[in-house]
């Protein structure tokens, strides 16, 4: 999976596509990824003895195939790549070629 934590990402498919958005937290195994704002789904709270009972609004996982990484440089979605220098592993732009980080 190519996208992680903290990039920014800008949604290409669904009911939130053109948003853009900060990972919170990726689930490689399961190839999904948190958006900051993006796929909110309302949870309804019980009520406990130390909590009032409240409607939250959080997000939900979005699949990794509509998301797209965003780069600030190009100001532009693109793709990611890697290239390896020896041992070293880096992440690439594919419309430029420039390291992405």
């Amino acid at each position: 999976m190519k996208i992680k934590k903290d990039d920014t990402v800008m949604v290409i498919a669904g009911k939130d596509k053109g948003k853009k958005g900060k990972v919170l937290k990726a689930f490689p195994k399961d190839e999904r990824v948190l958006v900051e704002g993006v796929n909110v789904q309302t949870k309804h709270q019980k009520q406990t003895r130390k909590e009032r009972a409240e409607i939250k609004h959080q997000e939900g996982p979005i699949h990794v195939s509509n998301v797209m990484f965003f780069d600030k440089k190009s100001n532009s979605p693109v793709r990611i790549g890697y290239k390896i220098e020896g041992k070293n592993k880096t992440r690439i732009s594919k419309k430029t070629g420039q390291p992405v980080e």
